[in-house]
């Protein structure tokens, strides 16, 4: 197996801000910072290349993120399972992140999404 981020950081052997832990995950903050002030990633401490890899790490990671929205008043719950479906570091994370209204925060399913292509598409900045 080529060298897994999410492995390395819960083994400690490699730098991340880690938000909170227990003893089957982690909670991290996203390197990038995330898309808004909040989002975190929850990863679990054995490797699991995705959700649909040990159902039992996966209820476990969702089981965490779920402790973490309790005092959220809204939020998405997102993981992804493979490259077409937009995973692109391969070991099962979920990220927690919360919204308000009008965040201007797309989804692919969500009017905003479409609002922000057609604008792309005529020229305009988001």
């Amino acid at each position: 197996m080529k060298t897994c981020v999410f492995c390395d950081i819960a083994a400690g052997q490699a730098p991340a801000v880690i938000l909170r832990q227990w003893p089957d995950a982690l909670a991290i903050r996203p390197r990038s910072g995330g898309v808004n002030n909040g989002h975190v990633i929850v990863i679990p401490r054995v490797h699991a290349e995705d959700a649909g890899t040990n159902p039992d790490v996966t209820a476990a990671v969702m089981h965490r993120a779920a402790e973490l929205m309790t005092n959220l008043p809204a939020a998405n719950l997102i993981t992804s399972k493979g490259a077409a479906a937009t995973q692109s570091v391969q070991h099962l994370h979920v990220h927690v992140v919360p919204r308000e209204a009008g965040d201007g925060l797309p989804l692919p399913w969500t009017p905003q999404h479409a609002a922000r292509a057609a604008d792309a598409q005529n020229g305009a900045t988001p």
